[in-house]
């Protein structure tokens, strides 16, 4: 058993036919049982099976801990946008995008909103296979007139109407994300790390111009809306000069102001990205990182909001810092841009 994954709440430990993971939830200081982000992790994860959704194996018991035995996955997308000895093509971003799009389709043709993604919860198999993972944070969409909460999705990857205390919402919410991880694998950078949440709207705001009313009807009812005064829409061609124009289509058509308006996964496997040349690696023959997964630290600021016991990751500090982890892990080192080749 390998003790090094203790702290991701979790084990790995080898079978024979291979090796699985287990992940522990801690349930035994929890006086009214489990709490909602493991039933809703084991629930879902029971439901969905899909070959771009992380696999269940099984769930057992014990005095303290609720055990999720799950395929092991060895590495996670934000290990390999993070490798600085990997070049990405055209073509790797392209499949990356094809596997992430597929997974989350069947995951909202079953009316679910994983309302967490990011490069972290996008994890790789050994056969270089991408798989949605986490979903401890998932909800059911079958009800369009339930309120639910606006504390959900790492900041940096957060649509613009949760920042603005939207109570409603729908698949839009994981579509903005697509867009900020795509953007992500571009630039090899997080394309939108705002500090604060006020920080994370003036941040999408700067990169993507103040939005109107005509282009998202009905913004300034909501909650939590604050004014910001106005900045000019850019050209997206201008920060991604070397993606092709299908490329930055889908990448706005992801990053729309108005979530009725943007994308959905089904539109988006069908959009032309995915038929211009050139055409998506193969998983096998995809860049890896270097190194095993490495436990993932949580830092102390990274709980956004009220709504803790939900578990929501925020953001952390500016391109080109350093942020905290908690406990004894060491700093980690924030990526910098690099070049991605496109032919």
């Amino acid at each position: 058993m390998d003790q090094r994954y203790e702290d991701r709440g979790g084990y790995i430990c080898h079978r024979i036919q291979g090796q699985i993971a287990i992940k522990k939830i801690k349930v035994g200081q929890m006086k009214e049982g489990l709490d909602q982000s493991a039933i809703r992790e084991v629930r879902y994860l029971r439901e969905l099976k899909h070959p771009n959704v992380i696999e269940l194996l099984d769930v057992f018991s014990s005095k303290t801990n609720l055990n999720l035995v799950l395929e092991f996955l060895e590495t996670d997308l934000e290990a390999v946008i993070k490798d600085r000895t990997n070049v990405f093509l055209p073509a790797d971003i392209k499949s990356w995008m094809a596997m992430t799009l597929r997974g989350l389709e069947y995951c909202h043709r079953n009316w679910v909103l994983h309302r967490d993604l990011k490069p972290n919860n996008l994890l790789i198999a050994a056969d270089g296979e991408l798989k949605i993972a986490d979903f401890g944070l998932a909800r059911d969409s079958t009800d369009p007139a339930q309120k639910m909460t606006c504390q959900v999705i790492t900041r940096w990857y957060r649509p613009p109407e949760l920042l603005y205390g939207a109570r409603y919402y729908s698949t839009g919410v994981d579509m903005w994300s697509v867009g900020c991880i795509f953007a992500e694998l571009m630039l090899r950078t997080p394309y939108l790390p705002g500090e604060s949440d006020m920080d994370q709207l003036k941040t999408i705001f700067r990169a993507l111009g103040t939005p109107t009313e005509e282009d998202w009807p009905g913004h300034t009812a909501l909650p939590d809306y604050t004014s910001f005064g106005h900045f000019p829409k850019s050209p997206l061609k201008l920060l991604f000069s070397a993606a092709s124009a299908e490329a930055l289509d889908l990448l706005a058509k992801f990053l729309i102001y108005d979530p009725r308006k943007r994308i959905s996964a089904y539109d988006g496997l069908h959009h032309q990205y995915f038929f211009a040349a050139p055409y998506p690696t193969h998983p096998s023959r995809l860049p890896k990182a270097s190194t095993p997964l490495a436990p993932r630290p949580l830092p102390p600021d990274e709980l956004d909001g009220k709504d803790a016991a939900a578990g929501v990751k925020a953001g952390g500090n500016k391109i080109g810092t350093k942020r905290k982890a908690s406990g004894n892990h060491e700093e980690r080192e924030r990526s910098v841009p690099r070049k991605t080749l496109f032919t």
